[in-house]
C-alpha cells in the first residue's frame, strides 16, 4: 500500500490495531489504500486515513445509507434539517447521488475511544435512517445493494 505522506501512513498504523480491539472479525483493511471497513448493524462502514497537508491527516468515517433516490426538494430540505440536529458528522451526496452519512476527525490528536465513537455514530445513524429515508422518498437501502 502506498502513502501520500508519513503523517498519512503514522496515523494509520497508530489506528490498524484499535479497529481490531474495537471491531473484532467485523472489521478488514484494503490492501490497496489505507481504508478499512466494519460492519456495524445493517450499514457497512469505511474508515479512512487521508493526508492533511504534509504534517497531519484526517480520519474520515462514512456510511452509505440510501441509494438510487430522486432527491427531491423535500428530502434535501429534510437531510438539512436533520444535520442541524447531529453531534457527529452530516449527510452528504456523492457524484452518484447516493446519500452517505460521514464525520472526521484528526489524525494526530485522535484516540481510541474518539475513534469508536466516531465509528459507532456514524453507523447508528445510517441504520436509523435508511428506513425512514426510503419510507417516505424511495430508493434502496445502501445494505441492501
Amino acid at each position: 500500500m502506498e502513502f501520500k505522506t508519513q503523517a498519512q501512513q503514522a496515523c494509520y498504523q497508530k489506528i490498524a490495531p484499535w479497529i481490531r480491539e474495537i471491531f473484532g472479525e467485523f472489521a478488514r483493511a484494503r490492501d490497496d489504500r489505507p481504508v478499512f471497513g466494519v460492519v456495524i448493524g445493517t450499514s457497512f462502514t469505511a474508515i479512512a486515513v487521508y493526508p492533511w497537508g504534509e504534517d497531519d491527516s484526517v480520519i474520515t468515517t462514512r456510511s452509505y445509507v440510501v441509494t438510487k433516490v430522486e432527491l427531491t426538494p423535500d428530502l434535501m430540505r429534510f437531510l438539512l434539517e436533520q444535520n442541524d440536529r447531529m453531534r457527529f458528522g452530516a449527510f452528504g451526496i456523492d457524484s452518484d447521488g447516493d446519500i452517505f452519512f460521514e464525520h472526521a476527525i484528526v489524525g494526530s490528536t485522535c484516540d481510541k475511544n474518539e475513534l469508536q465513537a466516531s465509528a459507532i455514530a456514524v453507523a447508528m445513524t445510517s441504520d436509523q435512517y435508511d428506513e425512514q429515508i426510503t419510507s417516505r422518498w424511495g430508493g434502496q437501502r445502501a445494505c441492501d445493494r
